[in-house]
């Protein structure tokens, strides 16, 4: 039987791991479930889904290009990296800071990329602030009308997105791979 990786991730991986989220919020799992959740999750795309990703996405033209990362003093990842493999699911070209990455390293990488997008977490309400200098560096570069920003995390809220100017609020990582596919096709 041969099945579209990218199936597997959108029908089966994404859809458990949505459903330990929502308990997870309800208060009915704790963080515990939540990475327990996650890790194999995480392991299963990478070392076996990834590499026929990167097969097909080889003969696909790309959706765009994405930086990604968590935001500078926090090494949180799990939501990070799960928003990423579903990027890379969706066809975009993905290129993961990984962790406590200072806004200025994500504006210089979109900047030497060429990047449509960037999308910074932040597990930690002291960190939160991290992704206001993602926008501030941006305006700095004179770049900020040429990438849209997406933010997420725990603390974010869409009202803190507006007012730091960012572009996008996702709660989720479906939610970001919508808002990237609407940002960069139109």
């Amino acid at each position: 039987m041969n099945i579209d990786p990218s199936e597997i991730i959108d029908k089966g991986i994404v859809k458990g791991l949505s459903i330990i989220g929502e308990k997870f919020s309800s208060g009915e799992f704790f963080l515990v479930e939540l990475v327990g959740a996650a890790e194999p999750a995480q392991k299963v795309v990478k070392e076996l889904l990834e590499p026929e990703l990167k097969k097909k996405a080889e003969k696909t033209k790309s959706k765009g290009k994405v930086v990604i990362g968590t935001v500078q003093g926090d090494i949180h990842s799990i939501g990070k990296n799960i928003v990423a493999t579903l990027l890379f699911a969706s066809g975009f070209d993905v290129i993961d800071l990984g962790e406590d990455v200072s806004a200025e390293a994500f504006v210089n990488k979109a900047k030497e990329e060429g990047a449509d997008l960037i999308g910074a977490s932040a597990l930690l309400t002291t960190t939160l602030p991290g992704q206001k200098r993602i926008i501030e560096a941006l305006k700095a570069e004179g770049m900020r009308d040429k990438v849209k920003v997406i933010f997420g995390g725990a603390p974010c809220t869409p009202e803190w997105v507006e007012e730091i100017g960012g572009d996008g609020y996702a709660e989720n990582a479906m939610k970001g791979v919508e808002l990237a596919k609407k940002f960069i096709s139109g």
